[in-house]
C-alpha cells in the first residue's frame, strides 16, 4: 500500500533546526487533535502576550510614559495612524 502524501498547502511548516523532525510529527498530531477552541485560545494567549512584550520595549525606550500613553504608542503603532484615530479619535498628552 502506498502512503499518499498531503497536499503542501495543508502541511504544517515547521522548519526549526533545533527540533527533530520526530518532535515536530508529535506537535503537528498534537494539533490536530487539539479542539478547535483551545486553538483559538492558544492564538489569543500569542497576541495577547506579543502585545505585551512590544508594550515592555516601549516601557524600555519610553520611561517617562504612563501605562495608558504606552498602551496608545502600541496601539498606534499596531493599526497605523489612520486607523487609530479613525477608531478612537485624536488623543493628546495631558
Amino acid at each position: 500500500m502506498v502512503e499518499k502524501k498531503p497536499e503542501k498547502s495543508k502541511m504544517v511548516k515547521m522548519n526549526s533546526t533545533d527540533t527533530t523532525a520526530e518532535s515536530r510529527r508529535v506537535l503537528a498530531g498534537i494539533y490536530r487533535q487539539m479542539l478547535l477552541g483551545a486553538k483559538v485560545e492558544q492564538i489569543f494567549d500569542a497576541y495577547e502576550m506579543g502585545k505585551q512584550l512590544a508594550i515592555a520595549g516601549l516601557r524600555l525606550s519610553h520611561p517617562q510614559l504612563s501605562r495608558s500613553q504606552l498602551w496608545s504608542l502600541w496601539a498606534k503603532r499596531h493599526l497605523g495612524t489612520k486607523l487609530f484615530e479613525e477608531v478612537y479619535g485624536t488623543i493628546t498628552d495631558d
